[in-house]
C-alpha cells in the first residue's frame, strides 16, 4: 500500500516553529541552574551548608518529575499551548520569589514552584514539534532543540554571575526573572503558531510514514496498542520504560559532567582554576555543534541506535582517559569538548528514538514519562557522586561518568529490540 505523505509546509513556517519551541526550551534549562552558579554567595547570605544548596536541587528535579509525567496527560488534553503560558509564568514567578527571599525555607518553597513550572516543557515542547514540523524536518528540529537547551545550561552562569559580581545576587535573579517574562510574552505574541488547531486534529493518516521513518501509530501498533485504547494504556509498551531507562542514565551522566566533572578533573591533573571553570561551557557550546551534526546524521532514524551507540561510545572513552591517564592540564579543556560534541551528537537521534516508541495520540503522555526520567537521575546522580568526591576519590567520578555512558549504548539498542521483538509479536 503506498504511503500517504502531507506535504511540507514552507521551510518559513516549519523554522519559525522550531524556533518558538527552541526558544521556550532555553529558558528551561536556563532555570535550571539559577541557583547552582550563585550558591557561594547564598551560602553567607543564609548561613547554610553546601549539602543544604544541594537538596534546593533535589527538590526542584523530584518536583519537576512528578509534574512532568502528569503534564503529559494535561497537554493531551488540552493542547500544549495553554500549559508552556503557565510553565513560564511559573518560572518567572520562581526567580523573582528567590530575589527576595529573606530565608532558605523561602528559596525551598520557590524551588517547589520553579520545579512545576519546569516539568511541562518536554511534553509541550516535542508535541508541538511531533504534531507541526513534517517529518522530513523533525531531525533537524530536535537538533534545534537540544542545542538551545545547551545555550539555557550556557547563558545562566554568564548572566548571573557577572550581575552579581557588578550588583547582587538578588538583582542577578530579578533579571533572571525578567528575561524569562520577556520570553512569555514573545510566545504570546506568536500564539498562533503555537495553535494545533490548524493540524487537521493533528493526527496522521493510518499507516503513513513520513521520510523521518515510521509514523507514530505504527510504533503503537508494533507495540500491541491498538488504536482507540485507554489513555494508561501506553504504560503498557517495553519500549516506553526502555526510553524512560535510558534518559535515566542520560541524565545521570550529564549530571556528573555539570557538577563534579570540572572539580574531579582539576584534582587529578592540576587544572588551573580559571581553566577549569571554562571546561563546562566548552562542553556544552561543543555538545551543541554536535547536535548540529547530529541533526543531519538522523535523517535516517533507521540507524538511530547506531548513532547514539558511537556518540556516547566516544564520550565514555574521553571520560575513561581523563579518569585513568596522566592528562597534560592543558589538554583537559579539549578533552571536555570533544566528549561534548560526542554526546552532542547522538542528541537528536535519541529523541527520534522515543517518538518511534510512541503510539497515535498520546506523545504528551510518552514524553511525559520518558522524560521524567531526566528528572530522577538529576537528582539522584549529585548524591552518588558527592559522595565519592567526599570520599577524595576523584577518579571514580569519572569512571562513574564512563560507566554510565557505556549503559547508555546498551539501553538504546535494547529500545531496538524491545520494539522489533513487539512487532514481531503483533505480527504472529
Amino acid at each position: 500500500m503506498t504511503a500517504l505523505i502531507a506535504p511540507a509546509p514552507a521551510m518559513r513556517t516549519d523554522a519559525t516553529l522550531i524556533g518558538l519551541v527552541g526558544l521556550a526550551h532555553c529558558v528551561s534549562h536556563f532555570s535550571q541552574l539559577l541557583l547552582a552558579p550563585l550558591f557561594p554567595w547564598l551560602k553567607q547570605e543564609f548561613n547554610v551548608s553546601y549539602a543544604e544548596l544541594g537538596l534546593l536541587m533535589s527538590i526542584f528535579f523530584f518536583v519537576s518529575c512528578i509534574v512532568q509525567a502528569v503534564s503529559g496527560f494535561v497537554v493531551d488534553r488540552f493542547s500544549p499551548r495553554p500549559v508552556l503560558y503557565v510553565g513560564l509564568g511559573l518560572l518567572g514567578l520562581a526567580a523573582f520569589g528567590y530575589a527576595v527571599s529573606t530565608s532558605y525555607w523561602m528559596l525551598v518553597a520557590f524551588s517547589v514552584v520553579a520545579g512545576v513550572g519546569n516539568g511541562v516543557f518536554h511534553p509541550v515542547d516535542y508535541t508541538l514539534l511531533n504534531r507541526k514540523v513534517h517529518p522530513s524536518r523533525l531531525g533537524h528540529a530536535f537538533s534545534v532543540h537540544g542545542i538551545t537547551g545547551s545555550l539555557g545550561w550556557a547563558l545562566a552562569p554568564a548572566l548571573l554571575v557577572p550581575l552579581t559580581l557588578a550588583y547582587s545576587w538578588r538583582v542577578a535573579l530579578a533579571s533572571a526573572g525578567v528575561l524569562i517574562v520577556a520570553v512569555l510574552v514573545a510566545l504570546w505574541l506568536h500564539r498562533g503558531r503555537l495553535a494545533l488547531d490548524d493540524v487537521a486534529a493533528a493526527t496522521p493518516p493510518a499507516g503513513a510514514q513520513g521520510a523521518a521513518g515510521t509514523a507514530v501509530g505504527a510504533a503503537g501498533a508494533a507495540a500491541g496498542v491498538p488504536a482507540g485504547a485507554g489513555s494508561l494504556d501506553f504504560l503498557k509498551i517495553p519500549a516506553v520504560w526502555m526510553c524512560f531507562a535510558f534518559f535515566f542514565f542520560y541524565a545521570a551522566s550529564l549530571s556528573g559532567v555539570q557538577v563534579f566533572a570540572p572539580e574531579a578533573a582539576r584534582l587529578l591533573h592540576g587544572v588551573p582554576e580559571h581553566l577549569a571553570a571554562m571546561c563546562l561551557t566548552i562542553y556544552m557550546v561543543c555538545s551543541a555543534a554536535g547536535m548540529v551534526v547530529g541533526g543531519f546524521l538522523a535523517s535516517d532514524p533507521a540507524r538511530c541506535e547506531r548513532i547514539v551507540g558511537a556518540g556516547f561510545g566516544a564520550a565514555a572513552c574521553i571520560a575513561l582517559l581523563i579518569g585513568l591517564a596522566d592528562v597534560p592540564a592543558l589538554a583537559v579543556p579539549v578533552l571536555f569538548g570533544a566528549m561534548g560534541f560526542g554526546a552532542g551528537i547522538a542528541g537528536p537521534s535519541r529523541d527520534l528514538l522515543v517518538k518511534r516508541s510512541a503510539p497515535d495520540n498520546a506523545t504528551g503522555r510518552v514524553y511525559g514519562v520518558v522524560y521524567s526520567g531526566l528528572d530522577i537521575g538529576q537528582a539522584i546522580a549529585p548524591l552518588v557522586f558527592g559522595s565519592l568526591m567526599d570520599l577524595q576519590q576523584p577518579s571514580m567520578v569519572w569512571l562513574g561518568i564512563a560507566l554510565v555512558q557505556a549503559v547508555l549504548i546498551v539501553s538504546a539498542f535494547n529500545v531496538r529490540r524491545v520494539r522489533r521483538t513487539s512487532l514481531t509479536a503483533t505480527a504472529g
